[in-house]
């Protein structure tokens, strides 16, 4: 974990822009040009497959997403409401712009909170732009090289493989397929949140591109009882992982084929040559001390809707199903200027369709 170098009355409150950190003379070019220019969807793509290593930069493509666009830099998506911009996902560009990026922005959005980046971005916008950067969850990532199926952990989807076997159930890829919207529709029935599909935290089923998207279909007697839709995350141009994003399955079958689907995927890609699968984000998953450029305030309420919240999303059932695969954990943060942002945490969840 970073640690906070700064004096920690100093972040009582937030401070101006201004005081924190001085845009130099370059990058404020950058300012004057984004509010006339915005990346084609090629454009914006090459910089996908380049700098797109985050495990939601896909994500960032989805609908009703804006993004602030510079030429010869990158871009970083954001959505508002409220008169708030949230920001999904470390911005798109080679780490040496992130701080020119986040500052141009910044300095054009004043009323702005930053979700899902990783350690080495909140780092950057706690010591360089004076922000809190309180951690909001955990990704795993499986390595591909040492996977295997065995240890205590990993009982549940060996038995789950097993069970799957014995009922029949076979697992392929599938591009023709089309029945998937109508297992959708009946999974969405069984939800919590039954009227209204969750979105920015978790991007849509439908999204207007999905050319690079794996799709994986699980079948008994022909019928589709479940599917898992793995997004790419890109390194240099190249695939380097995949990051399951979008899981439905038929009720009779939930927890059996998730894992047999998974696991299925992660054969699979070991086989092509990859080196890891991202299992993506178990969102307030939280270490149990607070650090000092946390918002204790902040990581305790995020503590408290984890433990008592799991009507509104299941986040215990999320948290411990990844865990049985054992990757490795990464942190996740959010980064505000205040120490309890309560608008902004309102934004978020009105943005995710939660209310």
């Amino acid at each position: 974990m970073f640690i906070f170098n700064s004096s920690s009355n100093a972040m009582s409150q937030a401070r101006p822009l201004s005081d924190v950190w001085a845009l130099p003379a370059d990058n404020a070019k950058i300012t004057a040009c984004e509010d006339n220019f915005e990346f084609t969807f090629e454009q914006r793509m090459a910089y996908m497959r380049k700098y797109g290593s985050h495990c939601m930069s896909f994500s960032t493509l989805q609908p009703k997403m804006k993004f602030f666009d510079v030429p010869g830099k990158g871009f970083i998506a954001y959505m508002q409401k409220w008169g708030n911009q949230m920001v999904l996902s470390d911005p798109i560009c080679h780490p040496e712009d992130r701080e020119a990026l986040i500052g141009a922005f910044l300095a054009k959005f004043k009323r702005t909170g930053f979700i899902q980046i990783t350690e080495p971005v909140a780092r950057l916008i706690h010591e360089r732009f004076g922000f809190y950067t309180t951690q909001f969850g955990i990704e795993s990532v499986i390595d591909l090289e040492t996977w295997n199926l065995a240890g205590k952990k990993k009982q549940i989807l060996r038995t789950s493989l097993n069970q799957a076997r014995k009922r029949g159930i076979v697992i392929r890829e599938n591009p023709d397929e089309t029945r998937h919207h109508e297992l959708s529709k009946n999974w969405m029935a069984t939800r919590k949140i039954k009227n209204r599909e969750i979105g920015f935290l978790i991007r849509p089923m439908v999204m207007d591109h999905e050319d690079a998207t794996r799709k994986f279909f699980a079948y008994q007697d022909d019928e589709l009882v479940g599917f898992v839709f793995f997004d790419p995350i890109y390194k240099d141009g190249e695939i380097i992982s995949y990051v399951p994003n979008i899981s439905r399955f038929s009720h009779d079958f939930r927890q059996g084929i998730f894992y047999s689907l998974i696991t299925h995927a992660v054969e699979t890609f070991k086989k092509e040559g990859l080196k890891e699968v991202n299992l993506g984000l178990s969102i307030l998953v939280l270490d149990d001390e607070n650090a000092a450029h946390e918002s204790g305030l902040l990581k305790n309420a995020e503590r408290l809707i984890y433990r008592y919240g799991n009507f509104i999303y299941n986040f215990k059932g999320i948290a411990f199903t990844k865990s049985r695969f054992e990757g490795r954990t990464n942190r996740f943060y959010s980064a505000h200027q205040w120490r309890f942002p309560a608008l902004k945490l309102l934004t978020m969840f009105k943005l995710s369709n939660v209310f």
